[in-house]
């Protein structure tokens, strides 16, 4: 991390081209997010891989490789003025049981379907983790905390590429389908923010509900989002301990560490609220520029030579967590 504060000349300049590349990318995703209503992290993927020609170049290479791992990781870390304590209090104790389960046993099943699928025990971690927590931004987590492996870049875009997607199309469906099954405004919401994968997208499709339904399933969310630095520790911690498919060990998180330490001191309100504000959307743009260098970095050919398994891994995963969700609702 000590290069992510280096400030002399050369080291700037070397950078400056794959920044503003990333960036600009980040700002003409952000722009059509805006505008037209559809995720920015998919925009960003997309207008990203239409300049992945600019992947080799070697002006470009630093910049793109730096925002992709170092800016990604300060990104997740800034993630904790999001949510604090009380947010998570307030939830009681019901969605709290419901969350945890469906988080440990969708990883859990994460792996054994990619293993079952011939891939390998970290791509089950990575898709299952982004489907049960909060989809991007937890693939993004996750993948800087498991080990070097081949593939892993385009297994991380790949995921997020997915997860954005279903997101999308389970806000449409899911409130649908949850007034079918009879469930009131209170239970809608807890599924929405239990069972979508991003926030945009279990924000939209809990007001579309009703006002009730939507603070409900932003609350469900938030918890699902607190359960990131958990999970992104004690992934880092077992894989520096294993060797994963010939991978190298994991170094301790420290990001994950950053981004707890933000949660508590901005419970306690040691963060005054223009900073916080600060570093939400500090937090925001460096996760988007993270993300046009993701798609920067890999072809969409390689997308393409991936095959049908992995969609098929991440859709089972989606549907194993909404059918756990709406199960183990009915029974509490």
């Amino acid at each position: 991390m000590a290069a992510l504060f280096d400030t002399r000349p050369g080291f700037v300049r070397h950078l400056a081209p794959g920044l503003l590349l990333c960036f600009t990318v980040a700002a003409a995703a952000t722009f059509l997010g805006e505008h037209y209503g559809a995720p920015v992290m998919l925009f960003a993927l997309l207008i990203g891989m239409a300049f992945h020609f600019l992947s080799t170049d070697a002006k470009c290479q630093a910049g793109i490789d730096f925002t992709a791992k170092r800016l990604l990781r300060v990104g997740v870390a800034l993630l904790g003025v999001r949510v604090t304590l009380d947010q998570i209090f307030a939830l009681g104790l019901g969605p709290v049981l419901l969350v945890i389960a469906c988080l440990v046993a969708t990883l859990a099943v994460g792996v054994v379907i990619a293993r079952a699928f011939g891939r390998g025990r970290a791509f089950g971690i990575l898709t299952g983790g982004a489907v049960a927590i909060c989809g991007a931004s937890a693939a993004l987590a996750i993948s800087a905390a498991l080990p070097r492996y081949a593939g892993k870049d385009r297994d991380t875009l790949f995921t997020v590429i997915a997860v954005a997607t279903l997101s999308t199309v389970a806000m449409v469906l899911y409130p649908v389908l949850f007034a079918v099954l009879g469930f009131d405004d209170v239970e809608s919401g807890i599924l929405i923010g239990a069972t979508i994968h991003d926030v945009a997208q279990v924000v939209g499709a809990g007001y579309a509900v009703s006002p009730e339904a939507g603070d409900v399933a932003t609350y469900v969310k938030l918890l699902r989002v607190t359960m990131l630095p958990v999970v992104v520790v004690v992934i880092a911690l077992v894989a520096s301990r294993m060797a994963q498919e010939g991978a190298a060990a994991a170094p301790l998180p420290l990001f994950a560490f950053g981004f707890v330490a933000l949660l508590l001191a901005n419970s306690f309100g040691l963060i005054p609220a223009a900073v916080v504000a600060v570093l939400d959307t500090a937090s925001r743009w460096l996760l988007v520029g993270a993300i046009a260098a993701l798609g920067i970095k890999t072809s969409l050919k390689a997308m393409v030579d991936l095959g049908p398994v992995p969609l098929a891994i991440v859709v089972g995963e989606t549907l194993f967590l909404l059918a756990l969700a709406v199960g183990l609702l009915m029974l509490l």
